[in-house]
Order: structure tokens, then C-alpha cells, then sequence
């Protein structure tokens, strides 16, 4: 299953670039909403290579999914792999300046099942793709809007 969002988000985009690989702020943002998270990696500076396995409780159940940074592109695109007992995916973010002050965010997301509950799952998202798209697309806004209020801060320094 593929899903895309694109956000514009108020701020330049290597300051938007800076915030996403920000990746200890993540770390610590998935802890506070209850996320049990370890670096799986021994990596020293962020990069490709860098690898997670996150614990949760989702629909009942107790998940794990491992992730992993792909690549990390100064110009502003990122790579992402996660894959899990269940399924397993890419994500793709990738950053376009607009103006000197205006960055849009453009997300690209596939999930592929292994198993054939999850499969039948995937189906069921399939049939709802508009509601599903439309919460990929107010995800991505509480993104931008969460950089957009930090770079504003920083300039008020």
C-alpha cells in the first residue's frame, strides 16, 4: 500500500532539514507518548546506518518494529526502512525550498505485508484510503506546524 502527503511548512528549509535529523528529539518524542525505544546501532554521528527497534502497544497488541536510516542528504532527503513481524516498508521524506522562508515537506510512504493478517488489514485500509489519507495528511501537518512553531521561538531569541 502507498501513501503521500506534501506539507508546507514556514521556515527554511535547512532549518527543516536540521529538525529531522534531529534524531535524539525523536527518540525522546516517542518515549513521551509511551514508545519503549533502544538503538540497535553503535554509530557515533547521525547517518545512514543508524537503526531503531520500538516497542508498543497498538490495536490490543504488543508491536515491534525495528527502523533504520537509508540516507540522509544534506539537500534535504531522507530514507527510511522499518519492518516488523507483520510487514515491513519505506519511508521517503524528501525537502523542497519554496522561498527563503518556506520549505514543503513531500512524504512517501509503502507498506508491504508478510503475513496474511496483515494483508487482510492493508485491504481494509485499501477500502478507506480516503479517511486513511486524509489522517497521513493531518500527521504531516501537526509535523509542519510542531518545526513551524520551533523556528519561530528561535527567532524571537
Amino acid at each position: 500500500m502507498n501513501l503521500s502527503a506534501k506539507q508546507d511548512i514556514d521556515a527554511p528549509a535547512n532549518y527543516v532539514c536540521a529538525q529531522i535529523a534531529d534524531f535524539e528529539s525523536w527518540e525522546r518524542a516517542a518515549m513521551r507518548r509511551g514508545v519503549d525505544i533502544e538503538r540497535a546501532d553503535t554509530l557515533q554521528a547521525p547517518g545512514p546506518g543508524m537503526s531503531w527497534i520500538a516497542k508498543f502497544r497498538y490495536r490490543g497488541r504488543d508491536r515491534t518494529v525495528g527502523l533504520k536510516v537509508e540516507r540522509v542528504d544534506l539537500e534535504g532527503q531522507f530514507g527510511f526502512s522499518f519492518s516488523s513481524p507483520q510487514s515491513d516498508g519505506v519511508l521517503g521524506l524528501e525537502l523542497v525550498s519554496m522561498a527563503a522562508n518556506r520549505t514543503r515537506a513531500l512524504i512517501k510512504i509503502e507498506v508491504r505485508p508478510k503475513t496474511f493478517t496483515a494483508k487482510l488489514f492493508l485491504q481494509s485500509l485499501r477500502l478507506a484510503k480516503s479517511r486513511v489519507d486524509k489522517t497521513v495528511a493531518q500527521r504531516a501537518a501537526h509535523f509542519g506546524a510542531e518545526i513551524e512553531d520551533r523556528y519561530q521561538r528561535s527567532q524571537q531569541r
